[in-house]
């Protein structure tokens, strides 16, 4: 579940110049992905971030842990329902270097995309990671980004043998460029 709340701050890269990247993958590595974007991107001479202070909120929509107990369970929910409000620092720096966060780390092995694609305006994808430590899991994205806003929806799947056993998540994150960093930002 860490893993994708990091994923989801993370998506503060999915703004792009105009109609932005054209880019389709299938059973590709997040390394692979994150290659074409950058390359897409070049191409167009337009930058994937916007710099500047991002805020939006992460609304966890559903949690599902059959083999949580249920006080731990109301617990979870409890902190993690609803809006959470989040505000992260884009820098001059980190548009230059073209970080494409959303991608995933393209060190990871362990990682594939059953599918991506990002155009016009849209991006949508399907994340499969099998680590034997924690598990398969599955993450579905679908949504809409543009130069300082995006929205996104995601679902996540997992499945292990560790104490928790099957779990899903769903969530959506908005978010928008809103000024200039301020430095009470959180770090990605």
């Amino acid at each position: 579940m860490r893993s994708a709340l990091l994923f989801t701050f993370a998506l503060l890269s999915l703004s792009a110049c105009d109609s932005g990247p054209d880019v389709s993958a299938t059973n590709a590595t997040p390394a692979e992905v994150q290659a074409k974007v950058d390359a897409a991107t070049a191409k167009d001479g337009g930058v994937m971030v916007n710099p500047g202070r991002w805020e939006g909120t992460v609304s966890v929509t559903e949690i599902d842990i059959p083999a949580m107990p249920p006080e731990a369970k109301a617990q979870m929910q409890a902190q993690m329902g609803g809006q959470q409000a989040f505000a992260s620092c884009v820098t001059e720096e980190d548009v230059k270097q073209q970080k494409a966060f959303f991608t995933g780390d393209p060190a990871d092995k362990s990682c594939k995309y059953d599918r991506f694609s990002m155009s016009g305006g849209k991006v949508s994808g399907v994340l499969k990671c099998d680590r034997a430590e924690q598990g398969r899991m599955t993450m579905t994205m679908n949504g809409d980004y543009g130069p300082d806003s995006y929205s996104m929806a995601m679902d996540s799947k997992a499945e292990g043998d560790g104490p928790m056993g099957k779990m899903s998540m769903k969530m959506t994150v908005d978010a928008k460029r809103v000024g200039a960093c301020r430095g009470d930002e959180q770090k990605s």
